[in-house]
């Protein structure tokens, strides 16, 4: 299944510095743990940690996986996320973390929806990989 995405989303950081986080047009994504992953949304911001990237997915099998899977095989996927479809996206300023999400659904960002299962991650850039970064 096809899903065309266009838009682009930039922020500018320290006077004319830009990242584009604009996505591609793009497949389904097949993680390692074989469930489906769509993109849903990516943005910059600044918290005290520093630029963040932040790329939001959609895996409507989350529930499920989760009462299946190891934190290391759910940790497999967030990190091919990572690495396949957010390093190829990032440009200067390089963020100094990128957080990976999955939800079961599409969800406002920021907001507590107690039915929707959502889990998320933190990496640091490294070359062209990322790195698991410990909160």
């Amino acid at each position: 299944m096809k899903v065309a995405l266009f838009f682009t989303l930039s922020l500018s950081v320290a006077s004319a510095a830009h990242a584009d986080l604009s996505p591609r047009e793009l497949d389904v994504i097949t993680v390692p743990s074989g469930q489906p992953v769509t993109f849903f949304e990516s943005m910059l911001d600044r918290p005290a940690t520093g630029l963040t990237a932040r790329f939001r997915f959609v895996a409507p099998e989350l529930p499920q996986t989760l009462a299946a899977l190891s934190y290391d095989e759910l940790e497999a996927d967030m990190a091919y996320l990572c690495d396949t479809y957010a390093m190829p996206r990032i440009a200067a300023p390089v963020p100094s973390m990128i957080v990976i999400s999955l939800s079961e659904r599409e969800t406002v960002f920021g907001s507590v929806e107690q039915d929707v299962a959502q889990v998320f991650e933190a990496y640091r850039p490294a070359g062209t990989v990322c790195e698991w970064e410990a909160f």
